[in-house]
């Protein structure tokens, strides 16, 4: 399974997915993109997207992507929460 990090989530907590196949937004040169054409480009070669972007859901009409979205509630982006 392939997973999608946010680029609003710390890299290193792509340490926590033993297992699997994890890239973070930045390292797919897709840092400063739009959460739609993300999205669009995500679907193609991810499972899975995960963020800490509560209002996407709102932003976006999800079910038009072929990709599962989690959305973390964390207090804050930092790797501690």
């Amino acid at each position: 399974m392939r997973l999608l990090l946010d680029e609003c989530i710390d890299r290193k907590f792509a340490r926590e997915f033993s297992g699997y196949e994890v890239k973070t937004v930045p390292q797919m040169k897709w840092a400063g993109v739009k959460n739609r054409q993300l999205l669009a480009l995500a679907e193609v070669e991810f499972d899975v997207f995960i963020t800490v972007d509560r209002n996407l859901s709102f932003q976006q009409n999800l079910p038009q992507f072929n990709i599962a979205v989690i959305v973390l509630q964390v207090s804050s982006n930092r790797l501690a929460d």
